[in-house]
């Protein structure tokens, strides 16, 4: 019905309830009511305004990112062997220490007595088998003129030996007397940084107590420990450099966000998967020149694992899963939408590589994705794929001009169906 209609069927019925005044009123109420209406029907909605980038082709770098901890390239645990007082402590904490050098005093002089019996002891024994010599000498000419038995030649003969073996077990002594008061000093086994000692002066030290005195520590170089995925393992197996090809570049970013200026080396895979965390252990060795680097510390290393050149990449945003399905909605230039398949593969900062299913240059729509469906006809704005990602990343256009590196390499997902 229209509109007219209606106003002529309203006024009569005001003519019919209301007189004068009232029906003026009511006549401007109702009138301005069914304007209001008539306005809300011809209001026709147009396509809907979505923006619109470029698939971009260029050179991606596979960038896989871990948390690592450091660990000295050698730690050893220096305990006492012997047991006794400390007596002086030699070494500075946290300080340089070298191969040989005297970190801990214990108390010698209940060894330099043991050594000084051992001593005397050795002097006594080689005495006697001089005595036990000296007769069997005389003896011997005599037993071949028949002149003494031949009990006597064998009583001479097994003092002899006797002696013989009394002074060699006396010098043995003497040997583990010297060796017990040799680990009275308390020496570093290797070069590196000492620890927080953990017994004092006057502590009763030895083999029977379980803490240790303190740990040195060799950091350079230092060991990172990484634990990798068995797939991540396998994986970097495969794609392993051909011998005489050059060394992948490992970084190492420390926790206040810089990278350290040097970069490492692979040194080797433990033995065995963690079969609780289904991870294996890798060491990667990094030069530590002036021993900035602590064992304990936390860092990520970073290592190019993979080059891709003429990659399709596309902003993550713009991708979206559906049950298991990665679709991008393709612009055509008719403006009209094809919701299309997609195959993505890894992530470089904001942006997605592309496998299959989509061409350099094509539109696809990163902002108004919900809107859209196939077939759909819609009002395609132009912007930037730099501009694209830095909103993705809450940054200006100006920042985001160099897609950062790739930190995994697994699919993405972008906005889920809901």
């Amino acid at each position: 019905m229209c509109c007219s209609s209606r106003k002529r069927k309203f006024n009569r019925f005001l003519s019919q309830m209301f007189t004068g005044p009232v029906r003026c009123f009511m006549v401007i109420v109702l009138l301005g009511t069914l304007t209001a209406g008539c306005r809300k029907e011809v209001k026709v909605a147009g396509p809907p305004d979505v923006e619109v980038a470029e698939a971009a082709e260029q050179d991606v770098q596979v960038t896989r990112e871990w948390v690592g901890s450091m660990d000295g390239s050698v730690n050893a645990v220096i305990r006492a062997q012997v047991q006794g007082y400390l007596v002086k402590q030699l070494y500075t904490e946290g300080q340089f220490v070298k191969q040989g050098q005297v970190l801990f005093q214990i108390d010698p002089r209940t060894f330099q007595a043991a050594v000084d019996q051992a001593k005397a002891d050795v002097a006594q024994k080689k005495a006697r088998w001089d005595q036990t010599q000296a007769n069997l000498a005389r003896i011997k000419p005599l037993a071949e003129q028949n002149a003494v038995s031949k009990k006597d030649l064998d009583d001479a003969i097994g003092n002899e030996a006797s002696a013989h073996s009394a002074y060699d077990a006396a010098k043995s002594a003497l040997d583990k007397a010297q060796l017990d008061l040799g680990f009275t000093r308390i020496t570093s086994p290797i070069s590196g940084i000492a620890g927080v000692a953990k017994a004092q002066i006057g502590n009763l030290v030895g083999p029977g107590t379980a803490e240790e005195l303190t740990t040195v520590s060799t950091v350079d170089p230092i060991k990172v420990w990484v634990p990798i995925s068995e797939q991540e393992f396998l994986h970097a197996q495969a794609s392993k450099p051909a011998p005489g090809a050059p060394k992948r570049k490992i970084e190492l970013v420390l926790s206040d966000g810089s990278v350290y200026p040097k970069q490492g080396e692979f040194g080797f895979a433990d033995r065995q998967v963690d079969a609780m965390t289904g991870t294996l252990k890798l060491a990667i060795l990094f030069p530590n020149p002036g021993n900035v680097l602590r064992p304990g510390q936390y860092a990520k290393v970073r290592a190019v694992m993979q080059s891709i050149p003429g990659a399709v990449v596309v902003p993550q945003r713009a991708v979206n899963e559906l049950q298991g399905n990665f679709q991008v909605a393709v612009v055509g230039a008719d403006n009209k939408v094809s919701v299309r398949t997609v195959k993505p593969g890894v992530k470089t900062g904001s942006l997605v590589v592309i496998s299959e299913g989509l061409q350099p240059g094509e539109r696809i729509v990163v902002e108004g994705l919900q809107k859209v469906k196939d077939g759909m006809t819609v009002n395609a704005k132009p912007v930037t794929m730099e501009s694209s990602t830095a909103v993705q990343a809450g940054q200006p256009a100006e920042s985001a001009r160099q897609p950062a590196p790739v930190s995994s390499g697994k699919p993405v997902a972008g906005h889920e169906q809901k």
